[in-house]
């Protein structure tokens, strides 16, 4: 026990604690312990889900890690994985292991342990309470959804049941409705000391939950200043697991300083270079308008402004609405991108969030008036059933969705293709989150496009966008208090300043969510209108984990080409012939050059209507590029060693090739070819003879189309 030493205690020992202190177990009682408890637990196979899902290594390890924390003991154990790389699977296997080892704080093996999910959005809690199905299995009441309507017509929170789920600000509260409590700000909530008995998660004993599972735990559940924090400490027993895709910054440092160093790491360089996470594109955008200086000539809609008052683009949305320049901004995104493919655009403000909202109804192509919703606060439930719609890869209805914060984080859309910035974006931590919406795997997805109007790709160039978390400071969230390292005292006796405010709204704490008080609008004059313009520079994803430009993707595939073919001539017998053709692809897009980046380089090299072997051409030995049109009229001076019907065959062959691409020369499209020239297979054949023929002329007659003009003459 401790001797000689003072301060102020939150609890008294447990008499098994005191005993423990006075009378410790022998170290080898202990280490038997452990051992044990780590076969137990290992012993558990995981819940494969009749055989459709088994852990990527990377989920493995980190089960693994957490496993032998909880088997040694440890109280506060911290994941850092990037975001979509399958956090909530992980803490379900977990939880499914503690759950049949019979592993609780007694460590006695007689009974399941009783779980608590806590999350900070509903959105979030609900996600987890669906992965988490596979415990019905035992009892329909095994799952608990603890919600507000739920313990107000009950009187009382519930306590049958071993896997709970809810959200911070349902236990914060105990008489709200339910619509005020999902929009709660939690940067507006003031810094005060709260005791239990006040709120509802007071309801339960302090002992009550084994195990706690804190979902994004770095946006406040482990933050000194945040209320949450006494949920966390009024369940101090309770082992707990803290779960984030964000490395260690200033801004979420007292997350490591709770839970201690995270026991396993997985960035998001390390996903997209795996092949778990999808790359990215990003696309740097600025206007002629990006600083904007009132005039006389220009007309004031609403709100004050002088001649001379300079604006920028940090300011649009929040201080100054340009009509002409939001309208330029949207329609250049629409034009640039796929407008069919699912879209998330962050805005400076809710109310900007809604002006966007229209000008993109307005611009779209589709007439469908539920193609751009809002999602914000503000939106409440019905913005909750937008985003479940939104998330639906069955649906494409809404397709875009404008949000100012609530959507930085907690969206599980796999189909998102776009993220629009044109709002800054401040923080690491956030920054973070905006691209991770983006980075979840979908079918025929290579990669998604960041559009940045803001200068937010900064962040990029930062040495910690996707580095290792720092060693933090010893764990503080469990056990007795540790002694100060600064002044040695324990209590710690430091002066403390208090944080310094918002650098945007200028409040502490924050409340950028919160509309500006004034708004600005302003219709720029006629002639003003017409000189609005833009630059776009693209940049594309390496392996590094940073974008690169496109001159540095061009010297990166120049660099490694010659691995793939050493001579011109060795390219063009590679390119002539569908098999190896095809291999080449691979093997490009196994080195980070997906076909989608390379069809980019074409037009960025304005190669366009360009074969891709010229561009690679063009890339590796500085040939001049040649159109497909030119190719084609080329090869049509060997039609003639071909009979009348397999002339007009491989004419059509020509006109597809010239038209769409390279790609229409894949074997695997002659089925396709022949349908769509002869309607149906038996037709091709009464013309061209067996498949075997017609094929062995599809591919033969390639080679041609790639011979050198030297050879040709």
């Amino acid at each position: 026990m401790d001797n000689g030493t003072e301060g102020d205690k939150d609890k008294f020992p447990s008499p098994d604690e005191l005993w423990e202190m006075t009378y410790p177990a022998p170290i080898n009682i202990i280490q038997t312990e452990k051992a044990a408890w780590r076969e137990r637990l290992f012993a558990v196979p995981f819940e494969d889900r009749s055989g459709t899902w088994q852990p990527r290594y990377y989920q493995e390890n980190a089960i693994t890690k957490v496993i032998e924390a909880i088997a040694d003991g440890k109280d506060r154990i911290l994941l850092t994985l990037a975001t979509g790389t399958g956090k909530t699977a992980i803490a379900f296997q977990i939880a499914w292991k503690l759950f049949h080892a019979k592993w609780n704080l007694r460590r006695d093996g007689k009974r399941s342990p009783r779980i608590l999910f806590l999350a900070d959005r509903n959105i979030l809690a609900d996600q987890a309470f669906n992965a988490f199905n596979a415990f019905d299995k035992f009892s329909e009441e095994t799952r608990v959804r603890i919600a507000p309507d739920e313990i107000r017509k009950k009187g009382k929170v519930p306590t049958n049941g071993s896997i709970f789920f809810t959200i911070f600000q349902t236990f914060m509260t105990n008489a709200r409705q339910e619509e005020e409590i999902e929009d709660l700000n939690l940067a507006a909530e003031p810094m005060v000391k709260y005791e239990s008995k006040e709120f509802n998660f007071g309801q339960y004993p302090k002992d009550f939950f084994d195990f706690i599972i804190i979902d994004e735990c770095h946006r406040g559940g482990a933050n000194d200043e945040s209320s949450w924090r006494a949920i966390l400490e009024h369940f101090s027993p309770a082992v707990q697991l803290g779960l984030t895709a964000t490395p260690k910054r200033d801004v979420n440092k007292d997350t490591y300083e709770y839970f201690g160093k995270p026991v396993y790491t997985y960035s998001l360089k390390e996903g997209i270079n795996d092949g778990f996470l999808s790359p990215f594109r990003l696309k740097e955008i600025q206007t002629n308008y990006d600083e904007y200086t009132v005039t006389a000539d220009d007309k004031i809609i609403e709100g004050i402004a002088e001649v001379g008052d300079t604006f920028t683009y940090r300011d649009y949305g929040r201080k100054i609405i340009i009509e002409q320049v939001e309208r330029y901004r949207v329609k250049r995104v629409m034009d640039m991108m796929n407008q069919n493919q699912k879209t998330l655009v962050f805005c400076a403000t809710q109310q900007h969030a809604a002006y966007i909202r229209d000008i993109v109804n307005q611009t779209a192509t589709s007439d469908n008036p539920n193609y751009c919703h809002r999602v914000t606060a503000d939106d409440g439930s019905m913005g909750e059933q937008h985003l479940r719609d939104f998330q639906n890869n069955e649906k494409s209805i809404p397709t875009v969705l404008t949000t100012s914060q609530k959507l930085s984080t907690g969206v599980d859309a796999p189909e998102i293709r776009n993220i629009v910035l044109l709002r800054p974006v401040e923080s690491m931590v956030e920054f973070k989150q905006i691209v991770g919406r983006g980075t979840r795997l979908f079918d025929g997805k290579d990669y998604f496009t960041i559009y940045d109007f803001v200068n937010a790709h900064h962040h990029f160039n930062d040495p910690d966008w996707d580095g290792e978390p720092a060693d933090p400071e010893p764990p503080t969230g469990g056990g007795g208090e540790s002694v100060c390292r600064f002044c040695g005292q324990r209590p710690c006796i430091c002066e403390q300043t208090p944080p310094e405010p918002c650098p945007v709204c200028g409040n502490n704490p924050c409340v950028c969510e919160r509309e500006p008080n004034q708004l600005v609008r302003v219709k720029l004059s006629d002639n003003k209108e017409r000189e609005i313009n833009a630059m776009v520079k693209t940049s594309f994803y390496s392996p590094s984990g940073k974008p690169i430009s496109a001159e540095e993707f061009m010297q990166q595939l120049f660099g490694d080409l010659p691995s793939l073919f050493s001579n011109e001539e060795e390219l063009r017998k590679i390119w002539s012939r569908p098999s190896t053709r095809r291999k080449l692809l691979e093997e490009l897009n196994e080195k980070g050059y997906t076909n989608d980046q390379l069809q980019d380089l074409s037009r960025l090299v304005h190669g366009e209507d360009c074969d891709l072997y010229d561009v690679l051409n063009y890339v590796a030995f500085h040939k001049n590029l040649v159109p497909r049109l030119e190719r084609a009229e080329r090869a049509k001076i060997h039609l003639d060693s071909y009979d009348r019907n397999q002339q007009d065959f491989l004419d059509f062959v020509l006109a597809q090739y010239v038209r769409e691409g390279v790609s229409e020369l894949d074997d695997a499209k002659l089925p396709d070819i022949l349908e769509l020239k002869y309607h149906a297979i038996a037709d091709a054949k009464a013309k061209l003879g067996e498949i075997k023929t017609i094929r062995k002329t599809f591919i033969s007659f390639q080679e041609y189309l790639y011979q050198s003009k030297e050879s040709i003459a």
